[in-house]
Order: structure tokens, then sequence, then C-alpha cells
């Protein structure tokens, strides 16, 4: 043995000789990070002396405490001749490894070992990892720099047990636009990686300013829009989904507004006013009209009667919807304002809906007074949207959350809670709300997401943060305004610093929500899922990713679907109807029901009968049809799209149940349809074998499966011969 091996030998004597003393130190300290533990009695050259050790022992690592519970344990892949050596002169070298470690300049490294493989074996794991020592003793793995030794973190309970930091989530923010600001500062506090011009591998969320086909080229990931949520939120489009719903659950869906579609029920608009005139003469309605397009309140405007609509090119009239203007809303000194709720629909199957417990209170700038003919184009008294209010010279700006033209709600609530109101029914109403409205939109949002995302083909999912805009009636009822698929998420306005001078300067309300909204948004959207919801999650630990100090409050994100499945689910009547409108559609990606698979759905739903041929189901089709063409111009697709399917369903439940109102209709032809389609598929009545083939219902063309047995052409040919001949 070398002269070293000696001034080891030496070394392991004086530490045997320091007593109970040095391991009742070592066993008092914390294992530090990036150690690895081990079977006892043997160490390991990644262990390194503690911060409780003395100065001096950390100097010259003659004091070294090596032994106790803490040990770890490697062993060194030794040459032949070394493998064939006693277990002590195993220890002993065992020993210089660790003290080479922990203490560079206690002797020379043999060169002979710079280079050997060392073995490492992570306790209960069974994971072995290899790497080199260097020259100094540390073991080097494999991809793994030294500095990263940090991102390792213990159990409390078990110190063994070892943490890796994960890699942070990466965000797309090439396409986010207005939401820049509150996005960055999302990001950050959140400790995770943005890309601002994009990334040539797939990243882990994708933030669009406009719509999901911002960028057409993901195939991974998750993106926050869904396809078609801008077409089934403009004004036309969510009062017919509304006014379906209306028909089938009418006390439900009394939060919105009567309404007509412009200029297709212009005739019906004009009678309904005129005989409700006739019928009491003090009678003296008020109509706001909105464009269908329309945004910011730009073409909004209120009328007393049907002649006072704006025409364009004669008698024709913009796309727009007309309706009911609430007389009595509640009013905060003297203003009526409204409130934007931030909604997270953050899947469609399974359906989850959040809803964020801060809003903002949007207020006019005018004291309110009912509508009469001399004020009907005060917008500043009758109009809170924010982007027509902040021309008026009324508007104030402020650094406050409860005071000013722009509020917080809690503000608004704590104010009303202080004059006896029960808010906790308020919250309850509009949640309800929401939730209803809601499911009142997936179902063609689902046919949408079909088209743009077929199933089982790549593509990313899909969520996204909806602004809900929300009247409180005097009586405290919420009233749904409308429903902005890209609500504005700036945190900054345009402010006159100086005469004729405009800057952007900071608006802390609007910091105060929707970076919350935006934030939890992406906590909710981790694809890692790391921390449960509803938990305060320290910016850095293990459960939230890399990052400092600090603490990230509780969501103020709160589930309300499916958290309220129980209440609800029965007004998904629609979406059941959808289902069967998927089903036959044939190939997926398209939005029309071609007269094909709608004959399909009637043959094979068995609805057809002496009261009702094929051949009235063809003329049913094509009248609905045209019908719907007419009132949708815009589209280039033929067929008929859900919203007819859905009309045409409601009438063959009307002659098929007569004597029930029309939900039990509804919901009677479901059942039969379901029943039949079930049936077909598993459990009842099978196709023939002969039916299968000719049919080409099983899509391979080359195999078939009789009783859960593989047959090939030959066999499945011979198998129909026979069964032919035992029928005749």
């Amino acid at each position: 043995m070398s002269d070293y091996y000696e001034k080891v030998k030496v070394q392991l004597e004086q530490m045997k000789s320091s007593g109970e003393g040095a391991e009742k130190e070592e066993a008092s300290t914390e294992p530090d990070e990036a150690l690895v533990s081990s079977p006892p009695a043997s160490v390991s050259p990644f262990q390194t002396v503690h911060s409780s050790c003395p100065t001096a022992a950390r100097q010259n690592g003659s004091k070294t405490a090596v032994t106790g519970r803490n040990r770890s344990k490697s062993r060194s892949k030794l040459g032949k001749d070394e493998r064939n050596s006693s277990y002590k002169q195993e220890s002993e070298y065992a020993l210089h490894e660790t003290l080479v470690a922990a203490n560079a300049n206690v002797g020379k490294p043999h060169n002979r070992i710079d280079n050997e493989r060392q073995m490492l074996q992570i306790q209960g794991t069974g994971k072995i990892l290899q790497g080199k020592t260097e020259t100094n003793g540390n073991t080097v793995i494999p991809n793994q720099r030294p500095k990263e030794t940090k991102g390792f973190s213990h159990n409390k309970e078990d110190g063994n047990k070892v943490v890796k930091r994960r890699k942070p989530v990466t965000v797309d923010t090439s396409k986010a636009k207005t939401s820049m600001e509150a996005l960055k500062l999302s990001i950050r506090q959140l400790k995770w990686k943005e890309f601002p011009v994009g990334r040539r591998s797939a990243c882990d969320i994708y933030w669009h300013g406009v719509s999901f086909h911002d960028n057409d080229n993901i195939v991974s990931g998750q993106v926050n829009k869904f396809p078609g949520m801008i077409e089934m939120l403009r004004k036309i489009n969510l009062s017919r989904a509304v006014r379906t719903m209306q028909e089938l659950f009418p006390e439900e869906y009394n939060f919105y507004p009567r309404s007509w579609i412009l200029p297709e029920e212009y005739q019906l608009f004009s009678t309904q006013i005129r005989l409700a005139k006739d019928s009491d003469a003090s009678l003296k309605p008020t109509f706001i009209v909105k464009p269908d397009g329309g945004s910011q309140g730009d073409g909004i405007y209120l009328i007393r009667d049907p002649s006072d609509l704006r025409v364009i090119a004669g008698s024709q009239t913009k796309q727009s919807v007309v309706q009911e203007y609430i007389h009595k809303p509640l009013l905060i000194d003297k203003l009526k304002f409204d409130i934007r709720l931030y909604v997270l629909v953050k899947s469609l199957e399974p359906l989850e809906i959040y809803i964020a417990k801060e809003g903002l209170s949007r207020f006019c700038t005018e004291p309110y007074q009912e509508p009469s003919q001399k004020n009907l184009s005060h917008v500043f008294m009758h109009l809170t949207n924010y982007s027509l209010n902040i021309q008026s010279g009324n508007f104030v700006h402020s650094n406050s959350l409860s005071s000013g033209s722009k509020r917080t709600f809690s503000s608004v609530l704590y104010r009303l809670a202080s004059k006896g109101v029960d808010i906790k029914k308020v919250w309850s109403d509009i949640i309800s709300l929401v939730i209803k409205t809601v499911i009142a939109l997936v179902p063609e949002l689902k046919v949408y997401y079909q088209a743009d995302i077929p199933p089982g083909k790549p593509g990313p999912s899909c969520f996204q943060i909806l602004g809900f805009d929300i009247l409180l009636m005097k009586n405290l009822k919420p009233v749904l305004l409308e429903v902005n698929a890209n609500p504005s998420m700036r945190i900054e306005h345009e402010q006159e610093v100086s005469p004729g001078v405009f800057e952007y300067v900071p608006s802390p309300v609007d910091e105060e929500v929707k970076v919350g909204v935006i934030r939890d948004t992406l906590r909710l959207m981790d694809p890692a899922q790391r921390k449960p919801p509803e938990m305060s999650v320290e910016v850095g630990s293990p459960e939230q990713g890399p990052g400092e100090g600090g603490v990230l409050p509780s969501l103020c994100l709160k589930q309300v679907f499916p958290k309220y499945t129980k209440q609800f689910s029965y007004l998904r009547t629609v979406e059941r109807i959808t289902a069967l409108f998927l089903r036959f559609l044939g190939v997926k990606g398209n939005m029309r029901l071609g007269p094909t698979g709608f004959r399909t759905f009637i043959r094979n739903c068995k609805l057809s009968n002496s009261n009702l041929s094929m051949a009235s189901v063809d003329i049913l089709y094509i009248d609905i049809t045209r019908r719907w063409s007419g009132m949708l111009p815009e589209s280039r697709e033929s067929g008929m799209g859900l919203q007819a399917f859905v009309e045409a369903f409601f009438y063959l439940a009307q002659r098929r149940f007569k004597s029930l109102s029309l939900r039990e209709q509804v919901v009677s032809l479901l059942e039969v349809c379901e029943a039949q389609l079930e049936n077909q598929v598993g459990g009842g009545k099978r196709p023939s074998p002969l039916a299968v083939l000719t049919n080409h219902i099983n899509p391979d063309p080359y195999r078939f499966s009789v009783g859960g047995l593989r047959l090939d052409r030959r066999l499945w040919t011979e198998k129909i011969h026979l069964d032919y001949q035992k029928a005749k």
C-alpha cells in the first residue's frame, strides 16, 4: 500500500479517537442539498461538509465527520486486481474518495482513478447514476452541471427523499397583443419562461390576442382561445342560443332581456310593439339597438319606436339586435353602473367553469334619469361602456379601489352590505346566470371544436377567459347585457399628463383584478398540475416551479362547474341533441349535415312511420335548411347547421308527443333516439354478417371480428355463405 494510503489510515485513526462528539454533531445537522442517501456504514463522493462544521475543519478536512446514520455509499468500478482485494482495502479506498471530495488539499489524487466510472444509488428509487470522478474527487453526472445541485430539495418529513426542480412552463406570447403587460407580469410572478417572438419547438401554452386561428400551426400544448367563440358571442348568435334555452326553460333563462334580430324579425318587432301600445296607451317602452359585430359601445343607440331605427340602403336595417331597455337599474351615487366579471372556461369536455372572485364596476359619468325623448342621446347617462365614458370630462381616474369611475366589484358589494343587502344572494344569482349562459353556448362550440380539432387527430386543447357584462336591477336581480370573447386585459390607461401630451399610466384597479385573473388562469392550466387549487404556494417551491422567494395568494378563480353539476345538469338538453348531430355529420371536420345524413338519423332512430314518410323528411330538411341559409347569408357552406337541426328536432318532438310541454316533448324524443342507437351499438339487435360486409360497418376491409375472433376476408366470406345456407 502506498504512503498516501498510510496517511489516510492515520487520519481515520484520528477521527475515531475524536469520540462520539463528532457523530452527534453530524447527526444534529440537516442533510445538505444534492446529498444522496444510501445504506449506512459507507460514504458517498457526493457528500459535502455541512455549514455547521467548524471553519478550521472545513479548511483542512482532518476533522470531517464521516461516520453515523447519514453516511452514504458509493463503490467504484475497480480494475481486475482491485476487485480481488480484501473488504478492508475496499473500505479504505472508499474513505479515501470521500476525504478527497471533502478537501482537495489532502494528498494528491491518483491518475488511475481520475476517469473511472462511479456508481451512485439513490435510495428509494432503485436508480443508478453513473459518472466520472474529476481530479478533485467529485463525481460528475452526465448532462448535469454542478450548479444544478441547488435545484434539489429535501422533504421535511424524510430527509432521504429528493425532489428535482422541474423545468419551467413555456408560454408563447408572440400573438398576445393588448394583454401583454398583464401577461408578462403574471409570467414573471410564476417564474415561467416567456417566448415573446415565438419558438421553433412546441410551447406548453400559446396566448393569442384575438382568436384561435392567430396561429394555425399548433399541434400540441394549450391555446387560450376556443375555435368559434368569437362567432358564438356575436350579438345575434348569443341571442339565438339563449332564445333556444328560453323556449325549453323560460323561468331559468329570464335573466336575458327580450330581444329581436334585425332585419329578419323587423316585422315581428313592429307588430308586437304596436299591439302592446294599442292595449295600453300609457306604455312608453324604450329599446336599445346593438350592432351584431359592434364593440366598445360603437353603434349603440336608444329608440322609443320601431320607426326610429336607423336604416341603410333604403328600408334595410343593419344586422343588429334590439332589446328591451332596463328602466330601473340599481344606482350608486345616483349613477348607473354595470359589472365586468371574468369567467374562465377551462374545457368543454368535461365542462369546467371558473369565476373570478373580483371584478370591475364601471360607472356612467352623468346622473341617471329614466329615458325620455329628450335624453335618449345622452350616452354618458345610459351607456356604461368604459370606452365611451372615458371620453367624458366627468370621468374620474382614481388610485383608490373604491372610488372613481372604475372600481372593484367587491367595494360595491361592501357598500351594499352596509345597507343590509344580502350579498351572498347576489353572488349566488350571478353564478347561476354565468353557468346557464355557458351551458347555452357549449352545444355550438362543440361543433366548431370538432371542425378545427377532429377527434383522434393531433391538436392543442383550449381554454378561454370571457368577459361577462352584468347589470343589477333596482331589485338586485342580475341581467345579462352581453358576453365578450376578447375582454380588455389592459392594466394602464391613456391620460393627458400635460396640455396636448398623452401617456399611458398604470391603472391600480385594472392591475388588481386582471393580473390575478391571468396569473391564476395560467396556474390552472399548468400542464404539470403541480399544486392543489385554492392553496397558497411559495414561489420557487417544488410545487410551483423555479423562482425566488415570496408567496402567491390563493386562487382568485372559483370553480362553479362541475361543482354545481346537480343543480344545473338538467339544463344540458341541447347538448344531447348536439351529440346526435355530431354522430351523423359523417366526415369529421364538417359543420353541416347533408340530406343523406339527416335521412340516416331518421332511419337509425326509427322516427319515420305512417304519419312521417321519408318523403316528408326530405321536405322538412329542404324547408328548414333554405330558411336558415337565408338568415345566415355570410355562410358559404351548404347543408343543415346545428341551429337548424335543433329546430327540426323540436318539430319532430312536437309531432310525436303532442300532449306534452315542449321540454317534455324534446326529452321524450331524445330518450327514444338514444335508446335506439344504444341497441344498435351493443346489447340489442346486432347487424348480420352480410350487413356488416355490404354496408362497410367494419372500418377494416381486410380483417373482420366475429365473437372476438379475427378473420380474414376468405374465412369471413365462407361464414356468410354457411349462414346463408342455414337460413335457407
